[in-house]
């Protein structure tokens, strides 16, 4: 596959439908809980927000990134509760205005760069056009709680194909984040995108295969569905043990989701 061309442009897009989502709610409901236990709609704004900042830094200010990685602990929940901490002490409304400011930021930072241009970032460092599509991914799994708990269908595009080629760039994320030996093998993933096109990666004769929609992969490896509810394929053993440990984040798995908890809402 062929990445599309401009991933900055496709981050502001996709920015701007989720913030179509929240910009009219009532401040009570940012208050709702969302499928991620713990967390409202506050909190998964409030973490998108201290995202951006960060991706900002990292694009803009190398040193200065560093020196915040320098200050985070051991301790991963730890770390994020300490930066949702000073955006969700603010009130909706301001919440709203500090999101919009940090991922204007990142998205300037971001587009100021060549696309590969390799800037800092938590795990390895990342061609600015990748970081820009991991932040495509942050916001289509949070954005995607936020959807659930306002029981919000969403309509997908092709610009998922960012988060589609990141996810395969980090598949051993999941090995990773459980300590798991990372297996000496290649995929061939087949994903079918939201405009019927498809997307295809790896060696076409590898043994260990992935298929299905484009957007059931997005959701897996975000972790916001169960596997059981998509209708994603594999075929060899490795392969069918990818599909149960799948993310494309390298913080702890979480809870995930139970299979059917989604029934009333199609995807």
């Amino acid at each position: 596959m062929t990445q599309q061309p401009n991933v900055i442009t496709d981050l502001i897009a996709d920015g701007e439908e989720l913030d179509r989502l929240v910009a009219d709610l009532d401040p009570a409901a940012w208050a709702t809980s969302t499928p991620a236990p713990g967390w409202t709609i506050a909190h998964q704004i409030a973490h998108l927000a201290a995202t951006f900042r960060l991706a900002a830094l990292a694009a803009s200010n190398a040193e200065a990134f560093q020196g915040v990685l320098s200050r985070l602990t051991p301790n991963f929940s730890a770390n994020v509760d300490a930066a949702l901490a000073e955006f969700l002490a603010e009130p909706p409304p301001v919440l709203l205005n500090r999101w919009r400011a940090e991922r204007a930021g990142a998205e300037r930072a971001l587009g100021a760069l060549a696309p590969d241009q390799v800037v800092p970032w938590l795990v390895r460092p990342l061609p600015a056009a990748v970081l820009a599509a991991a932040g495509m991914m942050e916001t289509f799994a949070h954005g995607q709680d936020v959807a659930d708990a306002l029981g919000v269908r969403r309509r997908y595009t092709d610009r998922i194909g960012h988060l589609v080629a990141f996810a395969v760039r980090t598949w051993d994320f999941g090995y990773l984040a459980r300590d798991m030996a990372v297996p000496e093998v290649e995929f061939r993933f087949a994903l079918t995108a939201p405009s019927g096109q498809v997307w295809a990666f790896g060696p076409p004769d590898a043994a260990e295969r992935i298929s299905g929609p484009a957007v059931d992969f997005c959701l897996l490896v975000t972790r916001r569905r169960h596997r059981d509810d998509l209708a994603l394929t594999a075929s060899g053993e490795v392969a069918e043990g990818w599909l149960d440990i799948a993310q494309a984040y390298r913080g702890p798995a979480g809870e995930g989701r139970r299979p059917g908890q989604f029934a009333a809402i199609s995807r």
